[in-house]
């Protein structure tokens, strides 16, 4: 193993292949996984999502692997239970019930935050790097801070909702606006500073405990990682590949920056949330908001400064020529928003026939 340890979550909505509405299949699908992965699967805040977690990994190989058999054998139940597994970020035609998993939890979650719960699914990728303790996943995630727009707007798959285009790449990225405790992670000084923080937080209810930090990098509570939640869950297991890549490749350069004494650049949070949101309209089909230089440049042009900042980390991680050439692919058939509205397009608008054609994706290797 030539870099940090891995580990990757992904979601996915359970759709009604007929009309594409969510269906609430979770239960029966998680009855249908082969013995052998039902510890890789968590139960979800709504009965229409499914996640699966891959193993703490050490290559991009174990991650591939682990992530084509995962979301096979999740289709597979789906079938089984008459629903099509499609890896999309945001609801795309809607949610009739909206069930919620029946959880002590999830229940005062609702009473917690009330109408916002009833905001249809939506389903992210989340990223795990392993590091070596909390208060080095804190300096860390400060240098992961301007970084984060970009992979985001690489990452954007979920241009549907209510059945039409909202003019969005990520539309779950809106939707999760309307949380409290999510969004770009704050500048911490400490471990203590951040503890302060979040007491705060939930002192004054944004947070109904301190679980509910959901900041787009965050330590993990439990484990010594850092974790990245700020992409939409991937169209194919290849796209979550090059996201995992990069995460680690980010993670390995700013350790790097924490071993020599470098201070990550303290942007305003301000600027870092018109960042995202520029990145969550527009993906790589424009000009993004470049945090550092307070400046807008062509997406592609962040993209290439990304690769050339991480490519040491990637050569040393082993992960060099993989995350190159899923990089040129990925200039080439675009993001998963700009694969939908393509699809989208030659079909003559038909959102049924898009979103099997995105079920297909979520499964090919």
């Amino acid at each position: 193993m030539n870099g940090p340890t891995v580990g990757v979550e992904e979601e996915f909505l359970l759709l009604d292949p007929r009309t594409g509405e969510n269906v609430p299949a979770a239960p029966a699908v998680a009855g249908k996984l082969p013995e052998r992965l039902r510890e890789q699967h968590r139960r979800e805040f709504r009965h229409s999502m499914i996640e699966m977690v891959t193993p703490v990994c050490g290559s991009l190989d174990e991650v591939r692997d682990s992530l084509l058999r995962m979301r096979q054998a999740a289709a597979d139940g789906a079938a089984a239970a008459g629903a099509n597994l499609v890896a999309l970020g945001a609801t795309p035609v809607g949610e009739p019930g909206l069930t919620v998993t029946d959880d002590s939890r999830y229940r005062a979650i609702v009473g917690h935050y009330g109408p916002i719960v009833g905001d249809p699914a939506v389903c992210g990728c989340h990223v795990h790097v392993g590091v070596p303790d909390r208060e080095t996943a804190i300096k860390v995630s400060n240098h992961l801070r301007p970084w984060l727009p970009v992979v985001q707007a690489m990452f954007v798959n979920s241009p549907f909702f209510a059945g039409a285009d909202t003019g969005h790449a990520s539309w779950r990225s809106m939707q999760l606006d309307r949380w409290p405790g999510l969004g770009p992670t704050p500048y911490f000084e400490s471990g203590p500073d951040l503890e302060r923080t979040v007491r705060l937080l939930v002192g004054a209810g944004v947070m109904m405990d301190d679980s509910l930090l959901l900041w787009h990098a965050r330590p993990s509570a439990r484990y010594p990682t850092v974790e990245v939640r700020v992409a939409d869950v991937c169209p194919s297991a290849a796209d979550a590949v090059l996201l995992t890549a990069l995460i680690r490749a980010l993670v390995g350069t700013a350790l790097d920056d924490v071993a020599a004494g470098r201070r990550a650049l303290p942007i305003p949070d301000w600027v870092l949330k018109a960042a995202h949101w520029n990145a969550a309209h527009n993906g790589l089909g424009g000009t993004l908001l470049d945090p550092s230089r307070e400046t807008t440049r062509p997406a592609w042009e962040l993209v290439d400064e990304l690769v050339e900042t991480v490519t040491p980390a990637l050569d040393r991680h082993g992960d060099l020529d993989t995350t190159y050439e899923l990089v040129a692919a990925l200039r080439t058939v675009g993001t998963g928003t700009d694969r939908l509205r393509r699809e989208h397009e030659r079909a003559g608008g038909d959102l049924v026939a898009t979103l099997a054609g995105a079920a297909r994706r979520t499964v090919a290797g």
